[in-house]
């Protein structure tokens, strides 16, 4: 379903025009019967130029109602057609959510289950028990063992986890937050040492937090015995969420990307890319915290609400 908000009227406008002639609603109503037409076909079945036909494909295209792909022809190629939903919610008063219908589902998932990763030293990982590896050479995260770390730090780079998407049936997300601790990472430890840390979902730049420091003012709570005391203590918690207007760090807006720019249906689960720019002014690195380490019992929790 493809929701669209008052709030953002220049996309209202645009899925508004373009269902505003039978001409469109009908290419339309033939893609939902008859996927993956090419713009002669629908000329033909419509009973309409092919200039026509192409004009308001184009229309519809641009207000991402549906998607075309060009394929090879007998000359040159051909623009294929398809939906690229089944239905439009038009949201005239974003107000009238009422939390007290809507549901959630939360993911949390542990630190050391990532799936991808490109980072610079200094880098490691730490668990319940030990150092999971010899510090930095990123390699080592490409071994099994990093699955149990509760504490991974790198200074340059970014790490990517994969949430899965489950949701019941029909059900039309409106909200979506991570939250996760996490903090700077210095030698040893610096509580004045701010580094800028980004948030991506599924390759879509959310918003950026800089972290003051790296911190070790006083011992994390759930620090395991062997941990050192001259290291990282502990994070701050920290949620970035998207919704149908805006994104925002700890409920404060940080950029206008919404739900929509996600593109939420294209795949069965949701990415995230936590990491440092290339070009962030403050390149102070990262510490992320699991259950095992810092002051939340937490790994990094991804929740959905929903209707």
């Amino acid at each position: 379903m493809l929701e669209v908000s008052i709030n953002d009227s220049e996309r209202l406008v645009k899925v508004a025009h373009a269902l505003s002639t039978h001409t469109r609603v009908n290419i339309i109503k033939l893609l939902l019967n008859k996927p993956n037409l090419n713009i002669l076909e629908i000329a033909e079945k419509l009973d309409i130029p092919v200039s026509t036909a192409a004009n308001n494909v184009k229309v519809l295209e641009e207000a991402e109602l549906i998607v075309t792909e060009l394929q090879p022809a007998t000359r040159g190629a051909m623009k294929v057609c398809s939906r690229n939903f089944d239905d439009v919610r038009l949201i005239l008063n974003p107000s009238a959510y009422d939390p007290n219908t809507s549901k959630v589902v939360e993911i949390e998932m542990p630190i050391g289950h990532f799936n991808n990763f490109d980072i610079v030293p200094t880098c490691g990982m730490a668990n319940a028990s030990c150092m999971v590896f010899q510090e930095d050479d990123p390699v080592n995260f490409y071994l099994p063992e990093s699955r149990t770390a509760e504490l991974i730090w790198f200074r340059k780079g970014w790490i990517e986890y994969r949430f899965p998407k489950k949701l019941p049936a029909g059900a039309q997300i409106y909200t979506l937050e991570f939250s996760l601790e996490l903090c700077s990472e210095a030698p040893n430890y610096n509580n004045d040492w701010p580094s800028e840390i980004t948030v991506w979902v599924n390759e879509v730049e959310v918003g950026s937090w800089i972290s003051p420091g790296d911190f070790g003012d006083h011992r994390g709570k759930l620090n395991p015995s062997w941990w050192y005391d001259n290291s990282t203590q502990h994070g701050l918690l920290k949620s970035w969420s998207i919704d149908l207007t805006k994104s925002m760090v700890d409920k404060e807006k940080c950029s206008d990307h919404s739900l929509h720019d996600l593109r939420l249906g294209e795949k069965p689960y949701i990415t995230l890319r936590i990491g440092i720019k290339p070009d962030a002014k403050h390149q102070g690195g990262i510490n992320l915290f699991g259950r095992g380490f810092g002051d939340y019992a937490q790994g990094i929790i991804m929740r959905m609400e929903y209707n």
